[in-house]
């Protein structure tokens, strides 16, 4: 299953299942780095039908290791779409009222160009010569796509984590294509401690003699164990000590008795260890080097002269922020110093935070009260904007 699942993934990078927006020498994205890249593409995938005024699409912005297969099921894996419990007819974001955008995001590894596309000029993968993409050139492809449907503004852009970062970066450099924003479980910019666990991640995967300075494709290898303890490194973040400890606990896996050796004895690292193996069945290991880079030069403050504040300066768009007690890779005073900024700003924004202990992903659970933040949200909006049903 891991040959079948690899060789999917190698093929989704440049033929994908899913629609895909190719762009041509004409129409180059302009890159943070200084360079330009051309030609690119974008896949995407979309739900529901565009109204006639174009004023019901809403954007769907996912996080480090998700794609674009939102509420459909992923090629690869074969699961459900990692928002399905949230978008769908009849659901929270109503396929039947609204139509729906999520795009693989630049960088990419399911369609979008990225390191395991194929590079024009060389005819092999890009590998490390891809400049490093950041989150502005990530929401530059997106409003190329958005474009492409004839869609001068968004009635909506959400998203969690890396998304929940493409989602103020919208907001902030196109605010008048926006009309509500919803971030969740993210911060205006990337903490140090959230840099050195990327970097802890980074150094795995090229620690790992099967990456070959970025070049395994040509070798025909992976480096899946590096990849594998990244995934390992970074799910621990995701969770909370509360929910570990209510799941796993110090319970054995499969035993009686400790071993008094180095095989998986708790069911804790039964858990990781399946985690880090079912991550390199669909992602791409330069992937996850340039999508923890993105997420690491984050920081809209920074772009504003120091003042978040400049950021969302005579925006116009509805925020609502939402975050979660038990987040320790987003905590609650990450979400409290944008609403802070917006406030200062006289922009439009409610704020909730959501008792739990499941961690930074409960945006990806079913969760009631965020369900009932969003619902809330999204329908004072939509009545807001003509939309209401």
């Amino acid at each position: 299953m891991t040959a079948l699942r690899a060789a999917k993934t190698n093929n989704e990078a440049d033929s994908p299942s899913s629609p895909v927006l190719r762009f041509g020498p004409d129409k180059p994205l302009k890159l943070d780095a200084g360079t330009l890249l051309s030609p690119f593409q974008i896949a995407y995938q979309t739900y529901g039908t565009l109204n006639d005024a174009r004023t019901n699409a809403i954007l769907v912005c996912h996080a480090l290791t998700g794609d674009q297969h939102v509420a459909n099921t992923n090629p690869v894996t074969g699961k459900p779409g990692w928002w399905e419990v949230l978008i769908g007819p009849g659901k929270i974001i109503d396929t039947n009222r609204f139509f729906v955008i999520c795009s693989n995001v630049i960088g990419g590894c399911l369609g979008s160009t990225g390191p395991a596309s194929t590079n024009p000029a060389t005819g092999k993968p890009y590998g490390l010569d891809l400049p490093i993409i950041t989150i502005r050139d990530m929401v530059r492809a997106q409003l190329m796509l958005v474009d492409h449907f004839g869609i001068e503004k968004l009635f909506c852009v959400l998203g969690g984590s890396m998304g929940g970062m493409q989602v103020l970066e919208w907001a902030s450099c196109y605010s008048e294509r926006v009309f509500s924003a919803l971030p969740i479980a993210t911060g205006a910019r990337h903490s140090s401690q959230n840099i050195a666990f990327h970097e802890v991640g980074r150094q795995a995967v090229m620690a790992d003699p099967d990456w070959h300075g970025g070049k395994y494709f040509e070798h025909g290898k992976r480096p899946e164990k590096g990849l594998a303890v990244a995934r390992m490194a970074a799910h621990i973040t995701y969770l909370s000590e509360a929910a570990l400890h209510r799941k796993f606990g110090r319970n054995l896996q499969d035993r009686d008795a400790l071993t008094f050796g180095f095989d998986a004895d708790f069911q804790i690292e039964s858990y990781l260890r399946h985690q880090g193996m079912t991550f390199v069945d669909r992602f791409d290991a330069n992937s996850y080097l340039y999508m923890t880079r993105s997420m690491d030069y984050f920081d809209l403050a920074a772009d504003h002269g120091g003042r978040l504040a400049d950021a969302f300066a005579g925006t116009k768009t509805r925020f609502c922020l939402v975050s979660f007690t038990s987040d320790w890779l987003f905590p609650t005073e990450e979400s409290r110093s944008i609403v802070h900024a917006l406030n200062a700003a006289g922009a439009s924004v409610s704020f909730v935070e959501i008792d739990t202990d499941r961690g930074h992903d409960a945006f990806l659970l079913d969760e009631p009260e965020l369900f009932a933040a969003i619902n809330g949200f999204i329908g004072s909006a939509a009545r807001a904007r003509g939309l209401a049903s």
